[in-house]
């Protein structure tokens, strides 16, 4: 018999619902009305298998609602939604798909810094109500520009090479620890990295070790002819100080994939003209999604094949590789 396997809380592409379904029986519910219908209780202590997303993640409660439940698999780097103490109590193996989505949010961090310090879509609609001349005014490059990266994991990689390989720029970052083999310089202080940077990139985890990384102090050290650009996840800024910054003209702009409580926008944000928003699109490219769909699906069948998984969230019982599962 195929393992039951729910996917909730993302979309799935064309021909990825029959993919999975020639090796789990799949029941999928991208949607609220989709789970209200499908996730009933007797249902629930039948799955031995999810597939979620970090944001939307995995609950206590449904944990404990699933009984059978011996694997998670969440499509992207992220799992801060999917409760790992619940998990790890079970011993629960709990994946993710590092570095799937890469690439994708690489090109669109450099995208959305483009179109922030540039103001591409300010300028666009300026054109649009037939003000060309009001608007042909100087705007920065960021060519040679000093780039400040918080979290040098696969994205801010990704982000490095592209910048230092386009945009001749220079690159320092900030994380937990220094990390080896890599060229750019290391702050041990996300202030000490925004004092030393032009535009200040965003690409850490989410979750209580990052919470408001990015605060007043930090803000302020970018200064008044700095930009902030994030592509991780919300929480990591201070909303309310990069309102207030952006306001008092501490920092020059924002550019945000990612807004805290999305995908409601806090209303202080969508009246500064210099702050642009794109709504958590990222890793929203065909080919994104498809690499970290096969990651998930390389996790999920090795775990019932008996086998360690490829990539488990560190921290999880998947990381100790114990394998008691048989199809």
């Amino acid at each position: 018999m195929k393992p039951i396997l729910l996917i909730i809380g993302t979309v799935l592409p064309d021909g990825y619902f029959e993919k999975y379904s020639t090796t789990f029986t799949v029941h999928y519910a991208p949607t609220e009305e989709d789970r209200a219908r499908i996730m009933t209780p007797k249902f629930l202590a039948t799955v031995r298998g999810v597939l979620t997303t970090g944001t939307f993640g995995l609950p206590a409660d449904l944990i404990k609602a699933m009984p059978l439940l011996e694997v998670v698999a969440c499509k992207g780097a992220g799992f801060e939604g999917v409760d790992l103490a619940a998990a790890n109590a079970r011993g629960i193996h709990v994946t993710h798909s590092p570095g799937a989505n890469a690439p994708s949010v690489a090109e669109h961090a450099l995208a959305l810094t483009l179109a922030t310090v540039r103001e591409i879509p300010q300028t666009d609609a300026g054109v649009r109500r037939g003000e060309w001349m009001q608007f042909r005014q100087y705007r920065p490059l960021i060519s040679r520009k000093r780039l400040g990266i918080i979290g040098l994991g696969h994205i801010g990689a990704e982000v490095a090479k592209r910048a230092v390989a386009g945009f001749y720029m220079t690159v320092g970052y900030h994380g937990r620890s220094p990390k080896k083999d890599v060229p750019y310089r290391y702050f041990d202080t996300a202030a000490a990295l925004a004092a030393e940077s032009d535009i200040l990139l965003l690409t850490c985890p989410g979750g209580p070790e990052t919470r408001h990384i990015v605060n007043a102090e930090v803000l302020a050290a970018l200064g008044p002819t700095g930009y902030v650009v994030n592509v991780s996840r919300g929480s990591v800024i201070d909303t309310d100080a990069l309102i207030a910054a952006v306001k008092n003209g501490t920092i020059a702009g924002a550019g945000l994939d990612v807004v805290d409580g999305e995908p409601e926008v806090p209303p202080g944000l969508l009246d500064l003209p210099t702050v642009i928003m794109t709504p958590h699109l990222g890793a929203r490219s065909p080919e994104g999604a498809n690499s970290a769909l096969d990651m998930a699906m390389d996790n999920l069948t090795s775990h019932f094949d008996g086998k360690p998984v490829p990539n488990p969230v560190p921290g999880s019982a998947a990381a100790g590789q114990t394998v008691s599962s048989a199809a």
